[in-house]
């Protein structure tokens, strides 16, 4: 798994919300203590907290074995939280198929591909 991942998806789910979120677009979501608004700022907040995670993929190498399994779990969960919330966009013309794959997947096909 590399950042590169995290930005993509990051980056794709932030595209999708940021609208939600912009007055311009007439939206009174958000800011506010409605439930909706209340709802969308939780969902912002977890896609921030889950792609936070990144900076720990810098650090694996050079961690110890113990060390390297714990950031390889939260890796591998952190994906699976941004991988769900990407899917609810799978229909959309920006979403990738590596939104599909399961963190393990993608280290695969990365191995693969520098093979």
């Amino acid at each position: 798994m590399d950042v590169q991942h995290f930005e993509r998806i990051t980056a794709f789910i932030e595209a999708r919300l940021t609208p939600l979120f912009d007055e311009a677009t007439g939206s009174e979501r958000g800011f506010s203590m409605d439930d909706t608004s209340r709802a969308l700022r939780a969902l912002r907040n977890s896609v921030l907290e889950a792609s936070a995670v990144k900076g720990l993929i810098e650090k694996r190498e050079s961690a110890e074995p113990a060390v390297r399994r714990v950031i390889d779990q939260s890796v591998e969960h952190h994906w699976d939280v941004l991988r769900g919330i990407a899917r609810q966009w799978e229909d959309h013309a920006d979403f990738r198929h590596e939104f599909k794959h399961h963190a393990w997947e993608l280290d695969h096909h990365h191995a693969a591909a520098g093979a």
